[in-house]
């Protein structure tokens, strides 16, 4: 009669074991997906060739002003960066 009842424990415990990393598994495998599809999502777009540089035009502003302006946003991306 004691060994049957301790084979009923071990029998549940193991049983309850595997539920519980079975629940584990699923959780992380949810969570390791979870973080792929939003690291896709929120991926930043590939930065440009650094030769390849477009200098488009706008009406109404100087080479010199476009220039400035090109200055400005460089440094501010180099001092975003670091």
């Amino acid at each position: 009669m004691l060994m049957e009842h301790v084979s009923s424990q071990l029998l549940d415990a193991a049983s309850l074991m595997g539920l519980g990393m079975a629940f584990v598994f699923a959780f992380l495998s949810l969570t390791i997906l979870a973080i792929k599809v939003l690291s896709l999502v929120a991926a930043e777009p590939a930065p440009s060739p650094a030769g390849v540089t477009a200098t488009p035009t706008a009406p109404g502003l100087s080479p010199q002003k476009m220039a400035a302006i090109s200055a400005a946003i460089t440094q501010y991306k180099n001092n975003k960066k670091g």
